[in-house]
């Protein structure tokens, strides 16, 4: 079984077991609960800056940086994390299986980009026909994002032209080299292939789908339900984080650089260049926003099913930040 297959059908054995002890292997002894919370090191994550930017009185908030959608997604599975900013194609195939997740906060609004080699070659999305193009996955908003815009524009993305899965890391290499013609994917990505000038922005997601949601944070059910309280100030540091880098992009940008990797200077084209092409504003979980998710899931081949979308969200911790 390869990790797709185990990403759609595996685990769900292996998550009931390790949710069946009373309390999760994360947890530490001691007066304050240790939360893990996995994450890649992309700017849709930027939220985990609350791991320098709070001091919580009861939580020990543990980063977890994982390089892959399927290894986050995996470990998510086996509860040895307790929760993770997930793409929300992903959180859905979880909930479709039977995971006991939910989602308690977004993890931000847009954030992507159709990235294109630097060449007049492409110029708008009509010339993506015949091309090869990236996406990080097939269970991403990337690939929705990426369908959504081709079939606007009177363009058949299964047979007008090739797209292919590709690790993110990956991608700007594979453009400079001429391996593929563009990607779709997180930033900073997009933002990488410009400064390096490999790459050009041929649309932000946001002008695909205005304020669309993409990450999500997935958390146990079991921890919802035995710590209310320590989520609840996770969740509100986590909102107040998001305060911080919407009023403060640039001071956002050299703190990044612990948590991401990434070049502040590249994070801070991001967050401001323009102001909406990632944004923090309006992170409670809306159903409207999962819905639509899900129906353009069905409409692509992503999903045959669907999942109970209320009984998935728990918007209660976002709704009364404190």
């Amino acid at each position: 079984m390869n990790r797709r297959e185990f990403l759609i059908t595996g685990g769900a054995a292996l998550a009931a077991t390790a949710l069946a002890n009373p309390f999760f292997p994360a947890f530490a002894s001691g007066k304050k609960l240790t939360i893990k919370v996995g994450y890649l090191p992309i700017t849709d994550h930027l939220l985990m800056l609350a791991v320098e930017q709070e001091k919580f009185p009861n939580v020990t908030l543990e980063p977890v940086k994982f390089s892959s959608w399927p290894e986050i997604t995996e470990a998510l599975k086996a509860g040895k994390i307790d929760g993770a900013f997930l793409l929300t194609p992903m959180g859905l195939t979880l909930r479709q299986k039977g995971i006991p997740v939910k989602v308690v906060l977004l993890g931000h609004r847009n954030g992507s980009v159709i990235t294109v080699k630097n060449s007049g070659e492409i110029n708008r999305i009509e010339d993506l026909k015949g091309k090869t193009i990236a996406i990080p996955s097939p269970f991403s908003t990337h690939n929705i994002l990426l369908r959504k815009i081709l079939t606007e524009k009177g363009i058949d993305p299964a047979h007008d032209l090739k797209i292919i899965d590709m690790a993110p890391p990956e991608m700007v290499v594979a453009l400079a080299t001429g391996r593929i013609h563009g990607y779709i994917v997180a930033e900073p990505f997009g933002a990488q292939a410009e400064a390096q000038k490999v790459g050009k922005i041929l649309t932000l997601s946001k002008d695909i789908w205005h304020d669309h949601i993409c990450c999500v944070l997935n958390v146990q059910e079991k921890l919802l339900q035995q710590y209310p309280g320590e989520v609840q100030e996770l969740v509100s540091g986590f909102l107040r984080t998001a305060d911080f880098i919407e009023a403060n992009p640039l001071l956002a940008a050299k703190g990044s650089v612990k948590i991401l990797g990434q070049k502040a200077e590249i994070v801070e084209r991001v967050l401001t260049t323009p102001a909406d092409r990632l944004t923090f504003r309006n992170l409670v979980p809306a159903k409207a926003d999962f819905v639509a998710t899900q129906d353009y899931m069905i409409k692509f081949g992503i999903a045959k099913e669907k999942v109970d979308i209320s009984a998935y969200l728990d918007d209660r911790f976002a709704r009364k930040k404190v």
